[in-house]
Order: structure tokens, then C-alpha cells, then sequence
């Protein structure tokens, strides 16, 4: 347990009533800086109840006024055994209405370029469920003619650790079942940083595959035979030269 209960309502009580700075009631509370100064100004959590951390056992006055007189002070927050449990979620993720819309094409997306990933893996991911999955990978969805795959880290439906620890899982699971890998596919089964650090193998082209073992005396051709050249041409001996000169004479 990281954080209270009703995290964003006790970031409305603190910010309402007391001195702390964003950052510190962000911190407490597992909020963005910039959400708490919503709060603050009004355009985040409209008409949501402060709930008071302090008379709920989650934070002592102490460090609340410790707080107060040192912005780098983090409030810490107190043991309490009910909420043990608390940020375990349950079922699928949930999806904001405003990128509902989007999920279809996180799923194209990671279904075109992470085929190893399971219909449960994406589900958590995107929050989705796995009839929709399957319809999007059989390509029998009423939209898939215009869906277009996009990456879910850039919409914003899941974390870039939370994508590489599934790609991680589905590397570990298919390494163990002993199948063979390729290059792009290894790719695909690493992190985001270690994909990037990773340099292109050079391939060798198959027609001149073997040649490297070839040595050259292996290839040097051999000199031409000339030994019986003279048998070829039917040269007359030496001996038969001078003794028809010497008949000339």
C-alpha cells in the first residue's frame, strides 16, 4: 500500500485545507503534480468530497505540520490493515469513455505486431475483452475497414514497462516450448532499449555461401600441358636437319 484510500478525494481535502505543495500532495496521494494543481484551480475532480486522511487513520497531524515547513518533506503514510489489498484490480482495465474509441486499433496494432501475445495479455493492456480480440483477429469486426493499427503507448491505454513486461513474458513462454526464433521476431521480444541497442547481423548471400573455407590454391587453374607439343606438329628431329643439308652441299 502506496497510497490512501480515496487517493484523489484526500488530495482535494489536503489541498483545501492545508498548505502543502502540489508535489507533496502528489506524491502522497499517487497523482501527477499537474492533476493536484487542477484540483486547486478547480478544473479537476468538480464536486468531489474531501475525505480527511487524518481522522481516518491514514496520516498523522505530525506530518502534516512537518510537511508544511519543508517542502521537500514526503509525508508518509500510516499502516492501516483495511486497506491491504486495496490497489489489486480485478478484471480488465479500466478504459476512459474518451479512448474507448481507440482500443480497436491498440488491438490491430498489437495483434499485427505482436502476434506472440495472448488474447489475455492484450486484454490487460488495453482493457478489452477477448471476443473483441478475436473479432479484430479474424478480421470479422464491423470497423475493421477503417481501423488503422497505432501503438498503445502513443494513445495513452498502457505504460511502454507495462507493453515490454508482456513482450518479456511471451519471449520467456515461447523459448521454453523450444521453437525456433528469427532475427525480426527476436527483435520484437525485447525491450524497447535493448531493441535499440541492438545492431543488424550481416548476412551472407546463399550464392556465395561456402565460398569463405574456398582457399586459393583451391581455385588457381592449372598451367596448360605443353610437353608433346612437338609430337603434335610432326617436327622432324635434329639430326634429320643436318643431314639434308649436308646433301644441299
Amino acid at each position: 500500500m502506496n497510497k490512501p484510500l480515496m487517493s484523489k478525494a484526500t488530495a482535494v481535502w489536503l489541498v483545501d485545507n492545508t498548505t502543502l505543495t502540489f508535489k507533496q500532495v502528489a506524491d502522497f496521494c499517487g497523482l501527477h503534480e499537474l492533476e493536484v494543481q487542477g484540483i486547486a484551480d478547480g478544473d479537476v475532480a468538480t464536486g468531489v468530497k474531501g475525505f480527511d486522511p487524518v481522522s481516518n487513520n491514514q496520516l498523522d497531524q505530525i506530518e502534516i505540520d512537518r510537511g508544511q515547513k519543508d517542502p521537500a518533506y514526503r509525508l508518509r503514510l500510516k499502516f492501516v490493515a483495511a486497506a491491504v489489498g486495496e490497489e489489486k484490480r480485478r478484471g480488465p482495465r479500466y478504459t476512459p469513455l474518451s479512448k474507448r474509441q481507440d482500443r480497436p486499433a491498440a488491438i490491430l496494432w498489437l495483434v499485427k505486431f505482436h502476434p506472440e501475445l495472448t488474447d489475455g495479455q492484450i486484454g490487460k493492456l488495453v482493457g478489452t475483452t477477448k471476443p473483441t480480440i478475436q473479432s479484430i483477429r479474424e478480421r470479422t469486426h464491423w470497423n475493421i475497414a477503417s481501423i488503422a493499427p497505432i501503438d498503445p503507448v502513443a494513445l495513452g491505454l498502457c505504460r511502454q514497462s507495462e507493453l515490454d513486461a508482456a513482450v518479456q513474458v511471451a519471449a520467456r513462454k515461447k523459448a521454453s516450448e523450444g521453437s525456433v526464433m528469427s532475427d525480426d521476431e527476436r527483435r520484437k521480444l525485447v525491450s524497447t532499449e535493448q531493441s535499440l541497442g541492438m545492431q543488424d547481423e550481416p548476412k551472407m548471400p546463399s550464392s556465395i555461401a561456402g565460398l569463405e573455407n574456398f582457399t586459393l590454391t583451391e581455385r588457381e587453374e592449372k598451367p596448360a600441358d605443353y610437353s608433346d607439343a612437338d609430337s603434335f606438329f610432326n617436327l622432324p628431329d635434329s639430326d634429320e636437319d643436318d643431314e639434308d643439308e649436308d646433301d644441299r652441299r
